[in-house]
């Protein structure tokens, strides 16, 4: 038991006694009945009433002072580093953190590579009506286990009756390659509608999606009610995941742009090629 509780509880005890003598002193020696009755029972009061504004003022005293170590639990921690090299890794470790919680603070949720693709084919299973992705592509860059596994999701998707619309992000150049081809085959054969974009017809995305960096290109709508996007310059984390509804907003509107700049396309004998005579297209 600390001292100060011990103090609390004398006092409350000696609030008693001045109170219960009071009322004795008036009982046998002035033989004041009524008033020793009364100073009797307001002494009781009066000692739980300072009892209780004490217990009150402990506890938030002991909240206050919890707040203010769990505040300054970082500054504190710091302050004992003295090893300069380490304390320059510190102050790197908690801008990293700062720029994490910032994101939260947006509505966010920053995740690395795995958490991203395992969030991507979980909300492709919760997927009810429509997945819309915007995706790079370049050789090789589907034959990523994390991907494969990622898009085996989408075929169950598929198979419930899920409608999925995807963009590929690619240069003029890159279309006549055997991967990318045997990539848009893949998907234009497995009923997803795919079309085509070119990075140089590619809209502006500061004002799209609210910030100053280029986009990855790299996005995706889960029922345009959540949406992933891969960082343009990935650090820590790959990407993030948000369901906020005004940001979500922000990712209709790049997909929006984009699919303006689309081109539909068709198989022409093993390949796949803008449709003859298409113009960009947005549905």
């Amino acid at each position: 038991m600390t001292m100060g509780k011990k103090i609390q509880e004398m006092a409350v005890w000696i609030e008693f006694l001045v109170g219960s003598g009071l009322a004795i002193f008036f009982h046998l020696v002035l033989h004041y009945e009524q008033a020793a009755y009364v100073i009797f029972g307001i002494g009781i009061l009066l000692a739980l009433g300072t009892y209780l504004i004490r217990e009150d003022i402990e506890k938030n005293r002991a909240h206050l002072v919890e707040q203010y170590h769990q505040s300054h639990e970082i500054p504190f921690a710091l302050a004992s580093i003295t090893d300069p090299e380490c304390l320059a890794k510190a102050h790197e470790l908690i801008a990293g953190a700062k720029r994490s919680i910032t994101l939260l603070q947006q509505g966010y949720i920053p995740l690395d590579e795995n958490e991203f693709y395992l969030e991507g084919a979980r909300l492709s299973d919760q997927a009810v009506r429509e997945i819309r992705a915007v995706d790079p592509l370049t050789a090789g860059y589907w034959t990523r286990g994390a991907l494969v596994n990622f898009y085996q999701a989408n075929l169950r998707a598929l198979d419930r009756g899920v409608r999925i619309r995807r963009i590929f992000v690619l240069n003029r150049e890159e279309l006549a390659e055997p991967e990318i081809q045997k990539v848009l085959l893949g998907q234009y054969r497995d009923d997803i509608d795919i079309r085509i974009v070119y990075r140089d017809e590619l809209p502006a995305t500061g004002d799209a999606i609210g910030r100053d960096t280029n986009s990855s290109f790299d996005f995706a709508l889960y029922d345009d009610r959540v949406a992933t996007d891969v960082f343009a310059h990935p650090g820590k984390y790959y990407g993030r995941k948000t369901g906020h509804p005004v940001e979500v907003a922000k990712y209709r509107h790049l997909y929006d742009l984009i699919e303006h700049s689309a081109h539909a396309v068709c198989e022409e004998g093993d390949r796949i090629a803008p449709s003859a005579g298409a113009m960009p297209l947005a549905s």
